[in-house]
């Protein structure tokens, strides 16, 4: 006989119509400007995608952020140590192209305005890649964003001084004109009540090599993975890669400058090469697998409006 069971899932399925009835009373705090400010490349934020989407999330961090700081000022009590708030930090995974970046500064905005937390950083794995010549002489400069190119040793330490609520800290700065880091300068981060960190493999777990390593997902006190089909973010890519071409690849110091000069067609064939042996085999072997670890996975459709929302059960 066949069973007929639903399948067990440690997650709670929202289609958007269900997601956005909890946002209850909660006000759109954006200005036209903040709006504006907040459109990624090739990414268009519609206000009804903030205000079905993003104003029920943040509700629900909001939430979460209080929860967390209670569970501190609970063991602060145990311990004797005081009751010192210790920054929230909330990790955005995802595939290159899908959005991640344009979801963290609109949660940065929005968090931002409630009263409990009004300091939000924002900080990118970006920064933590090693140099170029770094990576040039271990002959992996192609496998730029696989977790094998980051400093993680530094990325690690880095988010377990910021919850140990150490002050002016600094993060490296990575210029994606240049495609590498910038030599003496910082991004400083003191004491925030949210620290946003938003990149490609903070979701990565303990594997068999390595299983007593501390990652930074051990720092995370809610994560969210950007998620869509691997044919519409490649066309995001390519299209993302149109765009770059037209602006900042036409700037003579750009890295890319090269592909300044190239027709729509061999345009596309570069973006989709690098894609297919690069982005692709990042996404299957290291990005993708992490998607079940998060909190809540946002599910994209075509035209990058989220459609389904996957919360994890507490």
């Amino acid at each position: 006989m066949q069973d007929r069971r639903e399948a067990v899932t440690p997650f709670l399925t929202f289609s958007r119509e269900e997601w956005c009835k909890l946002r209850a009373s909660t006000p759109l705090t954006l200005s036209e400007g903040d709006w504006e400010q907040l459109q990624g490349l090739n990414e268009r934020l519609a206000l009804d995608e903030v205000a079905d989407i993003y104003l029920p999330l943040s509700r629900l961090l909001n939430l979460y952020v209080g929860a967390v700081q209670q569970l501190h000022r609970a063991r602060g009590t145990f311990l004797g140590d005081g009751a010192n708030k210790v920054p929230f930090v909330l990790g955005i995974a995802g595939s290159v192209a899908v959005g991640k970046s344009t979801t963290a500064r609109v949660l940065q905005s929005l968090l931002g305005h409630w009263a409990d937390h009004p300091r939000v950083a924002l900080v990118t794995t970006d920064g933590f890649l090693l140099p170029n010549a770094q990576l040039e002489r271990r002959g992996t400069l192609n496998r730029k964003g696989f977790p094998e190119s980051y400093d993680l040793r530094a990325f690690v330490r880095f988010v377990s001084d910021v919850k140990s609520g150490r002050p002016e800290l600094r993060a490296p700065v990575y210029s994606h004109l240049t495609y590498d880091i910038v030599p003496g300068e910082w991004q400083i981060v003191d004491r925030p009540d949210i620290l946003i960190v938003e990149g490609l493999n903070i979701l990565q777990g303990p594997n068999t090599r390595a299983a007593q390593r501390v990652l930074v997902s051990d720092f995370l006190d809610f994560s969210i993975y950007v998620d869509a089909d691997e044919t519409t973010i490649r066309r995001w890519y390519v299209d993302r890669f149109l765009t770059l071409r037209d602006t900042a690849f036409q700037d003579s110091r750009s890295y890319f400058h090269r592909y300044a000069a190239l027709s729509d067609q061999d345009a596309a064939a570069v973006a989709e090469g690098i894609w297919r042996d690069v982005n692709s085999l990042n996404l299957r072997e290291n990005i993708l697998p992490t998607r079940d670890r998060a909190q809540l996975v946002l599910r994209k459709g075509e035209n990058h409006r989220v459609q389904q929302l996957r919360l994890r059960r507490i």
